[in-house]
C-alpha cells in the first residue's frame, strides 16, 4: 500500500486494517460510525482530577514512528497494522496528513495517540499508554487534550471509528454511514490547521 492509496481510502471515508492471519489488508467503513461530538465530550470525574494535576507534558508530532510503533506493540487483539502500512502512515506524516500527540514524562514517553487529518476532520487510529513507565491514564489525557485543542480549532468532525469500553466512557455516539459520509465530506472540504501544542 503506498501513500497515495492509504490517502484516498481516508479520502473516501473509510480506513484500512490489516489482517495478520491471512496478510492482507482489508478495508472498512463501518455503519454505524462512532464518533466524539466536540460539544458533548465527558470527562470522568476521576480524570479531571489528573489532567488538573498536569502530570504529562504533551506535545505534537515529536515523536510520530515512535508513538505509531508503541500503539501497535503487543497488542491482545493482533497487529492491524502491516509493516508496509507503517510505511505509508509516516509519509502522511511527513506529508502533513497523520499527526501523533505524545505524553511525556520527564523523558519517557508514556503515552500517546496518532490519526489521520483532512481538512477539518480527525480520524483517530489508536492510542497507548505506559503505566509501567509512569504513564498511567495517559492515552485518555492526551485524547482530552487533543479534543480540546482541535475544538478550539474549529473541527468539524472526531472520528474514532468503532465503539469500544475504554472510548465509551467520553460520550462516544454512533450515527448511520450515510449522515457519517455527509460530515465527512463537509469537514473535508473545510481546511484546518494543526494547532500547536506547545
Amino acid at each position: 500500500m503506498d501513500t497515495d492509496m492509504l490517502l484516498r481510502i481516508y479520502a473516501a471515508g473509510a480506513f484500512p486494517m490489516w489482517d495478520e492471519e491471512f496478510d492482507e489488508i482489508r478495508l472498512f467503513r463501518p455503519d454505524p460510525r462512532a464518533v466524539i461530538e466536540f460539544d458533548s465530550v465527558h470527562v470522568p470525574r476521576r480524570l479531571a482530577r489528573t489532567i488538573r494535576n498536569r502530570p504529562f507534558r504533551i506535545t505534537s508530532d515529536r515523536a510520530f514512528d515512535r508513538v505509531l510503533d508503541e500503539c501497535h506493540r503487543e497488542r491482545v487483539d493482533g497487529c492491524w497494522c502491516s509493516p508496509e502500512m507503517a510505511v505509508a502512515y509516516s509519509e502522511l506524516h511527513d506529508r502533513g496528513f497523520a499527526h501523533s500527540i505524545e505524553a511525556w514524562k520527564d523523558d519517557r514517553l508514556v503515552g500517546g495517540l496518532y490519526g489521520v487529518h483532512i481538512g477539518s476532520a480527525f480520524m483517530a487510529e489508536s492510542m497507548f499508554s505506559r503505566p509501567e513507565l509512569g504513564g498511567t491514564d495517559a492515552s485518555k489525557v492526551v485524547l482530552v487534550e487533543l479534543l480540546d485543542r482541535l475544538h478550539a480549532a474549529g473541527f468539524g468532525l472526531f472520528d474514532v471509528q468503532f465503539q469500544n469500553e475504554h472510548i465509551r466512557q467520553f460520550g462516544v455516539i454512533e450515527i448511520d454511514g450515510d449522515s457519517y459520509l455527509e460530515r465527512f465530506e463537509s469537514a473535508a472540504m473545510s481546511p484546518c490547521d494543526w494547532p500547536a501544542f506547545d
